[in-house]
């Protein structure tokens, strides 16, 4: 069995998205991060897909866990017991600032917010936090259960453990404030994976799924379902080789995505499926 969360099958996410989907409730709404958008009204769920805009070269040796933009640099926190680390680097650049973690540990999500930097373990309960600037381990502290994806907002971090629920933490000492249960069209939706905050939602890999959700993460309802079983998977053939890493560019309607072992990241837009 390889060391990773295979046996987390999001069966019912397929159902719900089945259901979602095929009741034609989309709506045509301006791209997700640009100014002039707006929430899905209540009761909707837009479909969207990624345009490629723009191919990067990317690392295919890295096991991407954790993916965000930080100023002109992307962070990235890698998986896997005994290769786990936290870096900097640009699309098609060097890795810069590496951090690894010890062997006992596999890397999970990461977040940057004010001057320090969040990194998740998977199932040691165990959270780094790392100087913003030179990514060093200043403390660390525990939680329980299993850390996935992490994203923050400015006053609270969200994390994912596998399950259909999302946990709010204070931004500076990591204390659970409350937690949200994630539902498609009214059903629970776990494997929720990678995570990134964008004004004001979430968006989420969905574990072994070519599916990115995006939700509010006050009310946990999925307000738009992105597919992204087009965006060319050019890693070797592995299982563990799958979707994950997303990373909002400020300032703009554009993410970059990515994936364990992927050799490419794609810079891209969320548009209306429809429209397609």
């Amino acid at each position: 069995m390889l060391p990773n969360k295979l046996s987390v099958l999001p069966g019912v996410l397929s159902v719900a998205l089945s259901s979602a989907l095929s009741s034609g409730c989309s709506t045509a709404m301006d791209a997700p991060g640009s100014p002039d958008s707006s929430p899905s009204p209540t009761g909707t769920v837009e479909r969207l897909i990624p345009e490629i805009i723009t191919v990067h070269p990317f690392d295919d040796t890295v096991f991407t866990q954790g993916l965000e933009v930080d100023g002109d640099q992307l962070l990235v926190g890698t998986g896997q017991y005994g290769g786990s680390e936290i870096f900097r680097t640009t699309p098609g650049g060097q890795r810069v600032d590496i951090q690894p973690l010890e062997d006992r540990f596999f890397g999970e999500g990461i977040t940057r917010t004010d001057d320090h930097v969040w990194q998740l373990t998977w199932k040691a309960g165990t959270a780094f936090k790392r100087d913003a600037g030179t990514l060093e381990e200043i403390d660390r502290v525990s939680y329980e259960g299993e850390g996935w994806g992490l994203c923050s907002f400015q006053d609270t971090l969200i994390m994912s453990d596998g399950t259909n629920e999302i946990r709010h933490l204070d931004p500076d000492t990591f204390e659970e404030t409350s937690r949200v249960a994630v539902t498609l069209d009214g059903q629970p939706v776990t494997g929720i994976n990678e995570l990134e905050c964008v004004e004001g939602e979430v968006y989420a890999n969905i574990f072994l799924a070519t599916d990115i959700l995006r939700f509010d993460p006050d009310t946990g309802e999925v307000t738009a379902v992105i597919d992204g079983s087009a965006l060319p998977n050019n890693a070797l053939p592995d299982p563990n080789n799958v979707l994950n890493g997303i990373a909002h560019i400020p300032g703009s309607d554009r993410f970059y995505l990515t994936g364990k072992r992927w050799p490419d990241l794609y810079e891209v837009r969320f548009v209306d499926a429809d429209q397609r």
